[in-house]
């Protein structure tokens, strides 16, 4: 049989049959040929058939055959045209490439392409005339098509998509609908493809690219450009799932290399090759990262540093996802072993370095526009110092270390990056900075550390997590730092009081493992590992230097009590501890415990007691510690043990020989041991010895009072006197008269009289401040006591000179507000007007405490208060505004969204003293207050602008829209209608109110961009959400166009008729605003002042005007002047000008003109101005 040879070793059955087809039918291989392969033509039913039934065996049989036999000769002796082969494989080609093709039709269709592909690789496709450029470009793009683009996505409701199809495709098409509508349809039918369908693709794939390459090495494409551009495009297409196609890229490199050869083009073969290279890296951002770094690890070093050189281009590009892209690029690169062989070109050498990556493409990111690439940067640069190369470490250092003003640069501005207004910014910076700290490369200070610590209390609750994250790892790294042990305490104790659970969880975690898991048995033979000589040395810390945590660190124990935590093995294994050398931290821990375990050895901390007595060296700390263990187990003990204790501790308090700090838990212990169940023992018990005390005291105190050189020890007298008084309430007068007496003849104490006015003593200052403390005490238990002293602490508030008395007064009027709110609520402006304070520890301790009660709703925004805290934004002091900024933003603008829109109009006339309104600045002021938070005139100007961007700054779009209309009725109106007089006072109102009105803050935000981020598709959900955005911006566009028209500009209109006749010089700041506003309107001024002609036309003249003067200003900018020309004067030379030329003459001759309004005249030249 003629073809019997070539049946049995290339084609089979299948496509012997579709020869056959052919020759039968040679009209149809014309036809095809002179569609020029564009559209498909069908084959037989049956051939299709048999040809679908046989699978993709016939296409690799044919492939392999193809690679190992004289393909043109076989075809030749057999007689089959070249021509009907081609024909054959286009038509699987277009099959495979329909949006519709299923499984086999695409790996069919692939494996036609490779089949053709592989024609014209074999010498001699010219002279027989395989090539065709349409069917060479439809092969090369045929992956696009036949891999499925939704392969990646998750298969959801698949049935349901089935039966839809099925009804969709037994539904008659109209005849009328078009072929687009016909294809769209097809396309939402969709095919979705299991693991096993994906990976016969990848492999017909694989089959195609092989192809390509043997394709490459022989038929040249120089004369060719379009299909060399095609096969570049095909090549980076492979990069698009590199976890699924893994040797894929490699091979797609390797042809972008063929393709760089000279018979391919005229270009040089470095800068085609990264041409194509750089094709990649912009078209793949996903997974290209990784592509990239197996590619150019195959690269010579020519070739990698001119691929360094591009990406250092790449990485300043103006899109922010390209930017972010090269710095994933760079940690791949940096992972790669460095290259250290020289380079031929030796202007190249300096990109072979991991040094260059680090510095000029990563640490440069830092300062990057987009808060995104600042993140990501900042991250990566903690990540290097964790890969093993040594040489990326010390470029890191160097980073640090290469000079004293660089190093200080970089390190200050890494702070304030942690500092940063973006959550994720702050978040890279924290990881960045313990990265640095953990290796030693920036010093253990306390700024670096502080800023850890502080970022615990981040307003951000990611932020708080991650800072919490870092103190955690850094205290693992360096557990025996000292500075890294109170940094730790300082950052996670205070986090057990959060308003979020989940940081509060996370604070209670790790104490709990750090501190709570590391108590084992005391033995003093045995060997503590280092977790737990960290866990005392912790606890050591807490009993000394970190005292000011005990509040939040009780806290975390009143958590652990409700769960049960302190077992009685728990408890033995403390109280084993309190004979060594850390027994301070053992009696902290004991005294947070006792009361929630039920088994305690009372004989050991009895003993521990007596040997606390009879020890003339006791621990200030230790013995607070024991005291306050003692009064929880009072109940425990018997009635002798109690009296011997109490007798123990009525001769400390009588000799006043006990330090400050122990006095009090000896008075809360004396108060425990007596305590008992009938409330009249208890009553008899402290009048016994409480009053027994006061006696003394007394007695004491009058000594030194009648002495005028006796005030020198009164500490410890006053505090024991202080603690005795409040468990014996009922002698309190004495105090009052001991300490606040009247003149000699006064028999009722005048509310107005302050404290500085009483009866003049010998106290110092120090102990004054006890007695206001004590006084204020007393007066929580006694309701009498507040009426006849609070007119003293708020007239001492206001004349008082002695700064701790003060302090302390805002403390005692703040307490007392808790209890006596309706009382004390007429107080409330005596307190805030503090805020003015001369001394900045009361106005923050003011701020501090106000700001508490107006969260728990003791105070109200009422009066002048909220005034006066704007007034707090612009102290003096920075660190006060940031508290006042941090406190009215995360902690009372989300109690009262309101706030600041209900009071922004009544800013405006507080701060200027205007009072002539008659709804608003009509609160009682005191003359003090008026003249203490005024900020009326020019020299205030700035500060009430500061207040005015701050707030607008946090308004909602809806309070914006609001805020203009209430300002137009509210105030434009007023003056419009005379009903507020246009003097000096009210045209300083009105211009103001022009300048409010021209701020970029009372624009609707909801239409802009945010700032350093571009509208990219990654920060855009979905396209519906730009349609939406886009809409939004529309109607909000054509909402404020109408309210101006119909409200603003009327009043405009009359204003102007008015300033005019009035001749105001408000008339400037009314043009200003027009000038500002009408920027958006510019081509519609005559339809918004169609009722003012005049108006419209002088608002056209000031935009142009405006305009010519930025443009000018621009061209100013950009005219390169010499430093004598930069200010033209009279004294400009005529040499100096030929020097410059004509152009920069004009220069300065306009600039002269609108800068200075100096005649051109005054350049003295030999002849006429050059203009």
């Amino acid at each position: 049989m003629v073809y019997s040879k070539f049946q049995n070793t290339v084609f089979g059955v299948a496509f012997l049959k579709a020869m056959l087809f052919m020759f039968c039918f040679p009209a149809w291989v014309d036809a095809v040929w002179d569609l020029e392969f564009t559209e498909g033509k069908p084959l037989d039913d049956t051939i299709e058939e048999e040809l679908a039934a046989s699978g993709d065996k016939a296409f690799r049989t044919l492939y392999h055959c193809l690679l190992t036999h004289s393909i043109w000769t076989i075809l030749g002796d057999n007689g089959v045209s070249i021509r009907s082969l081609v024909a054959v494989l286009s038509v699987f080609v277009q099959a495979g490439k329909a949006k519709v093709a299923n499984v086999q039709q695409r790996v069919n269709g692939l494996y036609a392409a490779s089949l053709y592909l592989l024609l014209l690789g074999i010498p001699g496709s010219i002279a027989n005339k395989v090539f065709h450029e349409v069917l060479l470009d439809t092969c090369s793009d045929l992956t696009s098509h036949c891999w499925p683009h939704d392969s990646g996505k998750k298969r959801k409701k698949d049935s349901l998509k089935s039966s839809q199809a099925d009804d969709k495709r037994s539904k008659p098409q109209r005849k009328d609908m078009k072929m687009d509508d016909v294809e769209e349809e097809e396309e939402e039918e969709g095919c979705h493809f299991s693991g096993q369908d994906l990976m016969k693709i990848r492999d017909a794939v694989t089959f195609l690219v092989q192809s390509l390459l043997r394709f490459l090495q022989t038929f040249p494409l120089k004369d060719r450009p379009h299909s060399a551009s095609n096969c570049i495009r095909f090549v980076s297409f492979l990069h698009r799932d590199v976890a699924k196609l893994r040797s894929v890229p490699e091979m797609a490199f390797y042809g972008l290399q063929l393709l760089c050869s000279p018979k391919h083009g005229d270009q040089k073969e470095v800068r085609a090759n990264n041409h194509g290279f750089d094709h990649l890296c912009f078209s793949q951002l996903i997974h290209g990262a990784q592509a990239v770094g197996m590619l150019t690890s195959q690269m010579a070093n020519t070739d990698y540093a001119c691929f360094i050189k591009w990406l250092f281009i790449f990485s300043r590009n103006s899109k922010m996802v390209h930017r972010l892209f090269s710095i994933d690029v760079v940690m791949v690169l940096l992972e790669q072993q460095e290259r250290t062989e020289e380079c031929q070109d030796p202007e190249l050498s300096c990109f072979l370095p991991h040094k260059f990556l680090i510095q000029n493409l990563l640490f440069a990111r830092r300062m990057d526009e987009s808060p995104t690439v600042q993140g990501h940067a900042l991250a990566c640069l903690a990540q290097c110092l964790e890969l093993p190369s040594l040489n990326i470490t010390r470029a890191v250092h160097n980073l640090f270390s290469a000079s004293e003003k660089i190093s200080k640069e970089n390190l200050a501005l890494l702070l304030r990056r942690a500092k940063n207004s973006k959550t994720n910014v702050r978040k890279s910076a924290l990881q960045a900075l313990l990265g640095l700290l953990k290796h030693g490369v920036i010093p253990m200070s306390c700024e670096n550390l502080g800023t850890l610590s502080e970022r615990c209390r981040d307003p951000a609750v990611s932020v708080k997590k991650k800072a919490l994250q870092c103190v955690g790892e850094l205290l693992a790294a360096k557990p025996e730092c000292r500075d890294v042990q109170k940094m730790w305490l300082q950052g996670v104790v205070p986090a057990v009081v959060d308003s979020e659970n989940s940081v509060q969880d996370k604070a209670l975690e790790a104490l709990d493992q750090v501190l709570l898991s590391q108590i084992k048995p005391y033995s003093a033979s045995s060997h503590m590992s280092v977790s737990q000589r960290l866990t005392w040395d912790l606890l050591d810390l807490l009993c000394n230097e970190c005292q000011n945590l005990s509040q939040y660190f009780s806290r975390a124990f009143t958590i652990w009590s409700k769960q049960n935590k302190f077992t009685s093995a728990f408890v033995t294994n403390l109280v084993s501890h309190t004979e060594a050398d850390h027994a301070a931290g053992a009696w902290l821990l004991l005294s947070k415990v006792v009361t929630s375990s039920h088994r305690v050895p009372y004989g050991k901390i009895l003993d521990a007691w007596d040997t606390m007595v009879s020890s003339k060296d006791v621990n200030v700390t230790t013995c607070c510690h024991i005291l306050c263990v003692i009064g929880d187990i009072a109940t425990h003990l018997n009635e002798d043990t109690k009296d011997r204790i109490v007798a123990d501790l009525m001769s400390w308090l009588r000799t006043f020989t006990l330090s400050l700090e122990v006095i009090t838990p000896a008075v809360e212990t004396l108060y425990q041991l007596g305590k008992n169940e009938d409330i009249k023992q208890t009553q008899a018990f402290l009048d016994q010895h409480c009053g027994d005390l006061v006696s003394v005291c007394e007695a004491y105190l009058a000594n030194i009072i009648l002495n005028e050189n006796g005030t020198q020890n009164l500490n410890e007298e006053m505090m024991v006197r202080s603690n005795a008084w409040q468990t014996c309430p009922f002698l309190t007068y004495f105090f009052c008269w001991i300490n606040i007496s009247p003149k000699d003849g006064q028999e009722e104490l005048p509310a107005s009289l302050p404290l500085s006015q009483f009866k003049a003593n010998s106290l110092p200052t120090r102990v004054r401040a006890h007695g206001v403390i004590t006084l204020g005490k007393m007066c929580l238990q006694h309701e009498e006591l507040v009426h006849r002293y609070l007119p003293v602490f708020a007239r001492e508030l206001e004349v008082g000179t002695e700064v701790a008395v003060r302090n302390n007064v805002v403390v005692i009027m703040c307490d007392m507000s808790v209890r006596y709110t309706n009382v004390v609520d007429h107080y409330i402006p005596n307190i805030s007007a503090c805020l003015r304070d001369s001394d900045a520890v009361i106005r923050e301790q003011t701020l501090i405490m106000l700001t508490n009660l107006l969260q728990e709703e003791f105070v109200k925004w009422k009066g002048s208060l909220f005034f006066h805290f704007m007034v707090a934004l612009v102290d003096p002091d920075p660190a006060i505004a940031s508290l006042c900024e941090y406190c009215l933003l995360h902690l009372l603008l989300k109690k009262t969204p309101e706030m600041f829109s209900q009071h922004f109009i009544e800013c405006v006339f507080h701060f200027n003293s205007y009072n002539k309104h008659n709804s608003y600045n009509k609160f009682p002021q005191t003359e003090r207050e008026k003249v203490q938070f005024s900020l009326k005139g020019a020299q205030h100007r700035e500060k009430r602008f500061r207040i005015y961007h701050f707030l607008l700054e946090h308004f909602t779009d809806a309070q914006r829209f609001n805020i203009a209309n209430k300002i137009n009725q509210t105030i434009l109106a007023c003056f419009a209608d005379e009903e507020l007089p246009l003097d000096a006072d009210g045209a300083e109102i009105l211009s103001e109110t022009f300048s409010i009105l021209s701020l970029k803050e009372m624009n609707v935000q909801a239409i802009l961009t945010p700032a350093g981020e571009e509208p990219e598709e990654e920060n855009m959900a979905t396209m519906t959400k730009a349609v939406l955005q886009a809409a939004q911006k529309k109607v909000v566009s054509q909402v404020q166009k109408k309210a101006f028209i119909d409200n603003t500009v009327p009043l405009i209109i009359s204003l102007k008729n008015l300033l005019e006749e009035k001749r105001s010089p408000v008339l400037r700041d009314l043009m200003a605003y027009l000038q500002v506003k009408m920027q958006d309107y510019r081509n519609e001024v005559k339809e918004f002042f169609s009722g003012d002609e005049q108006l419209a036309a002088e608002v056209e003249f000031a935009l142009r005007t405006s305009e010519r003067e930025r443009e000018m200003q621009k061209q100013m900018d950009n005219c390169s002047l010499t430093e004598k020309t930069k200010t033209p004067s009279a004294q400009v030379r005529t040499h100096h000008i030929q020097k410059l030329g004509l152009k920069n003459v004009l220069c300065v001759c306009l600039y002269c003109v609108f800068v200075f309004y100096q005649p051109c005249t005054q350049i003295k030249t030999r002849g006429s101005c050059p203009v």
